[in-house]
């Protein structure tokens, strides 16, 4: 097993839809306002920043049935921050699935998917 040292913590944004492909779960950690004044992330689960940690945690009263200590998440917030914050608090809790997106929302923006991954994403959110 790799020490906590050696898990790694985030992704940069053109590995983000190979990441969702392969099972992970998109996780947007920014607000309602937030997503309905910068569009959403296509595919992600939407989590108020300050349930993530409770949402996301195995065991916890109110978390999701998805939640395992193997469950892979990937955090998007506006800027990568709160997210790196997040994936911090949640591998330190034992869950080294977890990672954030460097630039957040943002770079994924950047990043210009075109829309036949749009489409991937939808169609994983669908499931």
């Amino acid at each position: 097993m790799a020490s906590r040292s050696a898990v790694p913590l985030s992704i940069t944004a053109d590995r983000f839809v190979d990441e969702v492909t392969a099972g992970a779960y998109a996780v947007d950690i920014r607000g309602q306002q937030t997503r309905d004044t910068d569009g959403i992330v296509v595919g992600a689960l939407a989590i108020e920043p300050a349930d993530v940690l409770d949402r996301l945690t195995p065991g916890s009263g109110h978390a999701l049935a998805a939640a395992a200590p193997a469950t892979r998440w990937i955090l998007v917030s506006d800027d990568g921050h709160d997210a790196e914050w997040l994936a911090w608090h949640l591998q330190a809790r034992g869950l080294t699935g977890v990672r954030f997106v460097v630039g957040g929302q943002r770079a994924l923006r950047r990043s210009a998917m075109p829309d036949h991954v749009r489409r991937v994403l939808a169609t994983v959110a669908e499931h």
